[in-house]
């Protein structure tokens, strides 16, 4: 009892520098959001400059995708040998020089390739950015510092939808896509700041500097870092890593596929859908002018954002599991009401605002359940000595499913019809509840050496958490 109420002042003084190390590493995320959302309201006028058709604007879009994958997927190889730190600052690099690239664009061809860029450094720092903030952050938030992450990534769709509103007057596409550069030189700047995982250097044999970094992460708590370390050196003897491991062991194999899955879950929601392209998906709800579709993605961004604090509030009380649930309920019911409108017309003010508020709806409920949680689970349920290897897996699929959804959405509205997409949509979303009761496990205050000791002597995969 008496090592216990000890323990408590430490722990208080260790979490404002979690905190803080935490924001600075989620300014990826800003970037990360701003990157997803600034393309909605920069499309219509790149469109009226270039004269691109419907085909080109996927490619516009997904192109980023594209590089996304490829970034996630080198990532691994990066973080293995440079280090989490180095990792995420090298992103920083890339997204200035994509950012400013994108905004000199001469024509379609030079913007997909800037974009493609752009694609690089967010796939590295998607993959990087979470399993990173689950390295330094104590069980008892974990949970919150991801979802943290993702509230910056919903930041920065909001405060990309607002740039594009006010550069929208003028018809400003080019700052519309050259201000991500800014949060970018702030990325990499904060990140000489910040201490490298100690996870990564008790693997890279730095048992010493691991100890220290955890020393100062955990407020000096000398037995909440030796039983830390503990946890770390019994997990690292594991003899194999990464594909040979996944070649050989069948549940690291499970573990792997679960985030893969996860990943598909998050993208084939149709969250993005919206994120993207949003004017568009307005238009078609009625609201013609340029102003007023771009003024209501600022409404879907802002609702997206605050509904983030949902997540932050309850990931680590009520877990993951139950905001999925809720998640995919809400939103296959959103679908299914958004496709009801569109099938059987949106001639009066009030469906008009229906519609709007359905998006709304829809978007709350993805920034407390799958938008987050999906992250969470995924830096949480790989085991050490593959976690380099099945987080790039999962990035990787994320990213190829993203594109997926960019590049076929307007395709979709033309052959299927606008509300049989979303009803395609609401269909998969209440299929994704039977697979999170059936497959995904709860995290919920678990660490991430039990959950991988669980995973590891062949329990089901829903069975590896609490």
């Amino acid at each position: 009892m008496t090592t216990t109420t000890s323990s408590e002042p430490a722990q208080r003084q260790s979490l404002p520098v979690v905190y803080v190390i935490g924001a600075i590493a989620a300014l990826a995320g800003l970037l990360f959001g701003m990157d997803i959302g600034v393309i909605s309201g920069a499309l219509p006028f790149i469109e009226h400059e270039f004269n691109a058709s419907d085909h080109t604007q996927e490619i516009i879009v997904s192109s980023m995708m594209f590089g996304a994958a490829f970034g996630a997927a080198s990532g691994g190889y990066l973080s293995r040998k440079a280090g989490r730190k180095i990792t995420l600052a090298v992103s920083g690099v890339v997204f200035v020089v994509g950012a400013v690239l994108s905004a000199l664009a001469w024509s379609t061809d030079a913007l997909i390739g800037a974009r493609i860029l752009l694609g690089v450094a967010v796939g590295i720092s998607s993959y990087i950015a979470p399993m990173y903030l689950s390295e330094i952050a104590p069980e008892r938030i974990r949970g919150t510092l991801i979802a943290f992450y993702q509230l910056m990534i919903m930041g920065g769709i909001l405060l990309a939808y607002l740039t594009n509103a006010a550069f929208s007057y003028s018809g400003g596409w080019r700052w519309m896509l050259g201000v991500i550069a800014i949060p970018a030189c702030l990325l990499v700047i904060g990140m000489i700041f910040l201490p490298k995982s100690p996870r990564w250097l008790a693997s890279a044999n730095r048992p010493e500097e691991a100890r220290r970094v955890l020393m100062r992460l955990r407020g000096h708590n000398k037995e909440e870092v030796d039983e830390e370390m503990a946890r770390i050196e019994e997990s690292l003897k594991v003899d194999h890593a990464g594909w040979r491991l996944f070649r050989r062991n069948s549940n690291v194999r499970r573990s792997v596929g679960l985030g893969m899955l996860l990943q598909f879950m998050q993208q084939f929601t149709g969250a993005n859908v919206i994120l993207y392209y949003a004017p568009r998906i307005l238009e078609l709800a009625g609201y013609g002018s340029a102003t007023e579709q771009l003024w209501g993605t600022v409404v879907i961004g802002l609702v997206m954002t605050l509904a983030t604090f949902i997540a932050i509030g309850f990931v680590d009380r009520a877990g993951r599991k139950p905001l999925l649930y809720i998640g995919f309920t809400v939103m296959g019911i959103c679908m299914i009401l958004l496709g009801a409108l569109y099938e059987y017309g949106l001639e009066s003010a009030f469906a008009k605002y229906a519609a709007l508020g359905l998006l709304g709806a829809f978007v709350v409920s993805y920034a407390m359940s799958a938008a987050p949680m999906v992250w969470v689970l995924c830096s949480e349920i790989q085991p050490l000595k593959a976690r380099d290897f099945g987080v790039a897996c999962s990035t990787v699929t994320n990213w190829v499913a993203n594109m997926i959804i960019g590049a076929t959405f307007l395709t979709l509205l033309n052959t299927l019809g606008n509300a049989h997409t979303f009803w395609l949509y609401a269909g998969l979303n209440l299929f994704f509840i039977v697979l999170t009761l059936f497959l995904v496990p709860e995290t919920k205050g678990i660490s991430l050496e039990k959950i991988e000791q669980r995973l590891m002597r062949g329990e089901k995969l829903k069975h590896i958490g609490t």
